[in-house]
C-alpha cells in the first residue's frame, strides 16, 4: 500500500482541466465508465463555484477521495467522499442521487449525513468518564453506519483537516487535535489502516506537544540516512548467518513514528538515547523452532540488554499475540530492537485476531466488537486485491449487526445499551431516580412510546415528573418496557421498598389461602427461607405479596413427601384418564422394598401428586394408597396400622389425571352453576361428579365438585377463576 499523501497545494485552483489531471491518476485502476461518473460528481463543484468557499470544498472532496483512493478503495467510496463534501443536497433528491450515481451510493451519503449531525464534543471531566465516552464514540461510528465504508470516509475526512490545521486559530488546533488523539487515531488503530493512524497521531503530538515533537522529529532527521545504513548492515549479517545455516528467512527494517517513540519516553520515563527499538528489525521465519534459533543467531552476535527480552511464542499475550521481542547491543555499541515470529503468527497478528489495537490500548476483552473489526480488516484486504466485493460486502453487513446501540444525552453524553432497549432502560441508565421518575421521551425532539426500541445515533430526552415511582407494567416481558436487567433490577428494588408491612400481611393471608384451597398441610416455613433464599420468615412472606415468590410453590411444600427444587412446582403428572382398575404401582405410586404390586387411590380422600402418602393392604385389592392425613387412617386400630406401608409418588409417573372434590360456597343465584361449568369447561377438565344444597333461610348455595386435574396449578387456577365469580364466598379443595 502506497504512502497517504494529496497532491494539492494551498494555492491551487481546481478547474475542469484540474479535474481531468486529477482522473489521470486514478486510471490504472478505474474503466472509463467509472471515471465518467468520478468527472460527473467533480464536475459538481465547478459549475456551482460562487466564492472561495466552494473553491475550498471542491479541493477537500478530491483530497478525501484521493486519500481513499491511495487506501485502495472502491468507486462507490469515492464517490461519496465527493459527493458529501460538495453538498450534493443542492443538486439531487435522495431518489435523483441514488438513480445518477447508484443506490449503494444514497445509501452511504444518508450514513454521512448522520454521523455529521453528531455532536462529538466530549463534555465529561472525569477521566474514566472521558474514557468511556469516547470509546462510545469509537463503537457509535461503527453500529450506526450501514457500510463500514462510511466510517473511513470519516477517517480520511479528519485526516485532511488535521494537515490543513496549522492554518487554523490555536484554540482549534488544540480541540481538533485532543479530538483526533482520543477517537479518530485510535479507530484507525482498531480499523487497521496503519498509514492514516500515523500521520494522524503524528500529527496530534505536533499540536499538542509541539516541542516535544519538533525535539524528537529533529533527532530523527539528523540520524536516518545513519538509521538506514545500520539496519542495512545488521540484515546483511543476519542473511550471512541464516543461509549458513539453511534458515529461510524474511528482513525488515521497521522503523518508528515520532508519536509511538514520544508514547515510549512518557511510558518508561526516559530519554530518547534509552529507547531501543529506534533502529528495529523484524524477522520472519517458517517455524517455531526456527524462532528459536534465530534468536540464538542473533544473542551470538551480539550482546542482550538485560530486562528486555519478552517470549510471547512460550506465553502468549491474553490476546492471543505470538512473538519474541528482544534487544541487543549491536554494531558500533548501538541498540538493536529485533522482533521474531513465524509467518503465520505475522499475519495473525496483522489479520485483527491477534488484535494489534489490543497490544498498543489497554481495556477489557469485547468479543463482539472484536469480531466486527476483524471482518471490517478482511474486507480492506479484498479491496486492496482488487476483488469483486459486492457478496461480501453484503455478507458484512449482517455479520456487523450489533448486540449493543449507543444513544446520547441532550448533553452529548454517549450511553451503551442492549439491542431493543427502550426509553425506560436509557432512563436508568441515566440514573435510578430519572427511570423512577420517567413519564415520556423524546428523540430527535419527538415524542415516542416508552416501549419503542432505541438506534444507535438518536438524541433521547428523558420526560420527567418531580415525584413519583415506576409503573408495575414495566416488569411486564410481554408489554415490552424493558430489556435491561439494571432498568428491571431498580424497579423491583423501589416495590420491595415501598409498604413492607402491607406486603408481609398480604403475602401471610395468600399463603394460608392457598393452603386451604389446596388442601394440603400447612409447610414448613423455616425450610422454604433456606430454599427460597431469604433469611427471615418475613422476608419469604413479604415476597409472596410483592408476587416475586408464587404462593403455589410455597404451599406445595406441604404436599411433599420428599424436597424438591424451588423452581419446580408440586407438578402433576401429564393428562391421561386413569383407567377403572387398579393400577400397577410402578407406574404412579410405588411400594417402597416390592415390586409389581397393585396399588389404587383411596376414594376417601382422593389423594394426588404430591401429597403426603401411606399405603395400606388390602385383602386381594392390592395396596390402597391414602393421605397421610386421612381421616380413615388416624383412626385406625392398633391392628389395622400394622398393615400400613411406606409409597411414594413415582419420579416418572404416567401420564394421568386424578379426581378432585372441591367445594364452593356462594350466594344462591340463578346461573351459577353454568358459570361455574363454563369456567371447568374452559379448562378442559372433566366433571366426574356433583352435588349442590340450597339453604333458603341464608339464601346460600353449598357445591361440591369432583373433577380431574393434572397438575397442582391447573387446580390453583381453577380455585382463583371460581373465587372470582359473582356472589361466590369461598372455594377449597375438600379434604
Amino acid at each position: 500500500m502506497v504512502s497517504v499523501t494529496s497532491h494539492f497545494s494551498s494555492d491551487e485552483i481546481i478547474d475542469a482541466s484540474g479535474i481531468e489531471t486529477w482522473l489521470q491518476a486514478l486510471r490504472r485502476q478505474h474503466a472509463e465508465a467509472e471515471l465518467a461518473l468520478l468527472r460527473r460528481a467533480a464536475l459538481l463543484g465547478v459549475s456551482t463555484q460562487v466564492d472561495a468557499a466552494d473553491q475550498a470544498a471542491l479541493k477537500r472532496a478530491l483530497s478525501v477521495a484521493e486519500i481513499l483512493f491511495r487506501l485502495g478503495l472502491d468507486l462507490d467510496t469515492l464517490l461519496v467522499a465527493i459527493l458529501h463534501n460538495l453538498d450534493w443536497e443542492r443538486h439531487f433528491d435522495q431518489q435523483g442521487i441514488s438513480v445518477e450515481f447508484g443506490e449503494g451510493v444514497g445509501r452511504m451519503l444518508r450514513d454521512m449525513l448522520r454521523i455529521g449531525s453528531l455532536s462529538l464534543i466530549n463534555s465529561e471531566r472525569d477521566p474514566e468518564a472521558q474514557s468511556r465516552h469516547t470509546e462510545y464514540l469509537r463503537r457509535m461510528l461503527l453500529s450506526i453506519a450501514d457500510d463500514v465504508r462510511v466510517v473511513l470516509i470519516v477517517l480520511a475526512e479528519r485526516l485532511y483537516e488535521m494537515r490543513g490545521l496549522k492554518h487554523q486559530p490555536r484554540e482549534v488546533q488544540l480541540a481538533v487535535a485532543h479530538e483526533t488523539e482520543d477517537l479518530y487515531a485510535p479507530l484507525a488503530n482498531r480499523l487497521g489502516i496503519w498509514q492514516v493512524k500515523w500521520e494522524l497521531e503524528d500529527l496530534c503530538l505536533r499540536y499538542l506537544h509541539h516541542d516535544d515533537y519538533m525535539r524528537i522529529a529533529r533527532a530523527l532527521d539528523g540520524k536516518r540516512t545513519d538509521r538506514e545504513a545500520f539496519i542495512a548492515e545488521v540484515m546483511e549479517r543476519l542473511k550471512s548467518e541464516f543461509a549458513r545455516l539453511g534458515i529461510k528467512a524474511e528482513l525488515s527494517g521497521r522503523p518508528k513514528h515520532i508519536y509511538s517513540i514520544w508514547k515510549k519516553m512518557k511510558r518508561k520515563g526516559v530519554g530518547l538515547d534509552q529507547i531501543f527499538d529506534l533502529r528495529a528489525l523484524r524477522v520472519l521465519v517458517d517455524s517455531v523452532a526456527e524462532c528459536y534459533a534465530v534468536l540464538g543467531i542473533v544473542h551470538g552476535n551480539w550482546r542482550h540488554i538485560p530486562g528486555e527480552f519478552d517470549d510471547y511464542i512460550a506465553t502468549p499475550k491474553a490476546n492471543l499475540y505470538r512473538s519474541i521481542h528482544t534487544a541487543v547491543i549491536g554494531p558500533d555499541e548501538r541498540p538493536l530492537e529485533i522482533q521474531i515470529r513465524t509467518h503465520e503468527m505475522h499475519e495473525h497478528a496483522e489479520l485483527g485476531v491477534a488484535a494489534h489495537w489490543r497490544y498498543k490500548e489497554s481495556g477489557k476483552q469485547d468479543t463482539d466488537f472484536e469480531r466486527r473489526v476483524a471482518l471490517i480488516r478482511n474486507w480492506l484486504e479484498l479491496k486492496e486485491e482488487n476483488g469483486d466485493s459486492d457478496d461480501f460486502v453484503s455478507t458484512l453487513k449482517s455479520e456487523l449487526e450489533s448486540q449493543y446501540i449507543y444513544v446520547l444525552t441532550p448533553q452529548g453524553r454517549v450511553v451503551e445499551l442492549p439491542l431493543g432497549a427502550t426509553a425506560v432502560d436509557f432512563a436508568y441508565a441515566i440514573h435510578t431516580s430519572v427511570g423512577h421518575r420517567c413519564r415520556g421521551a423524546r428523540v430527535d425532539g419527538r415524542i415516542v412510546p416508552l416501549t419503542q426500541p432505541l438506534e444507535s445515533g438518536r438524541m433521547v430526552e428523558i420526560l420527567t415528573v418531580k415525584e413519583g415511582g415506576p409503573s408495575r407494567d414495566w416488569l411486564s416481558p410481554h408489554l415490552g418496557y424493558t430489556v435491561t436487567s439494571r432498568a428491571r433490577n431498580r424497579i423491583r428494588q423501589w416495590f420491595k421498598q415501598q409498604d413492607y408491612d402491607q406486603h408481609l400481611e398480604a403475602g401471610r393471608a395468600d399463603l394460608e389461602r392457598e393452603v386451604v384451597r389446596l388442601g394440603v398441610t400447612k409447610p414448613d416455613l423455616e425450610k422454604a427461607v433456606q430454599r427460597f433464599n431469604f433469611k427471615r420468615v418475613d422476608d419469604l412472606l413479604a415476597a409472596i405479596g410483592r408476587g416475586e415468590v408464587s404462593p403455589i410453590q410455597v404451599a406445595g411444600m406441604g404436599a411433599e413427601r420428599k424436597p424438591r427444587p424451588a423452581e419446580e412446582e408440586p407438578a402433576l403428572p401429564k393428562r391421561r384418564r386413569q383407567p377403572k382398575g387398579p393400577s400397577k404401582g410402578h407406574g404412579e405410586v410405588i411400594v417402597e422394598g416390592v415390586d409389581d404390586l397393585m396399588t389404587h387411590m383411596a376414594r376417601c380422600c382422593k389423594p394426588v401428586p404430591h401429597d403426603g402418602i401411606v399405603g395400606f393392604i388390602t385383602r386381594g385389592r392390592g395396596v390402597t394408597v391414602h393421605r397421610v392425613d386421612c381421616k380413615i387412617v388416624a383412626d385406625m386400630n392398633e391392628q389395622d396400622r400394622a398393615r400400613l406401608v411406606d409409597v411414594a409418588w413415582s419420579d416418572q409417573p404416567e401420564e394421568s389425571v386424578y379426581p378432585v372434590d372441591i367445594r364452593v360456597l356462594a350466594g344462591d343465584r340463578k346461573g351459577l352453576l353454568r358459570d361455574i361449568s363454563s369456567i371447568l369447561t374452559n379448562e378442559e377438565v372433566d366433571v366426574i361428579g356433583a352435588s349442590t344444597q340450597s339453604d333458603r333461610k341464608t339464601d346460600r348455595a353449598s357445591m361440591r365438585f369432583t373433577v380431574e386435574v393434572v397438575s397442582m396449578r391447573q387446580l390453583s387456577r381453577i380455585l382463583e377463576k371460581i373465587s372470582q365469580l359473582p356472589d361466590v364466598i369461598e372455594v377449597r379443595r375438600e379434604v
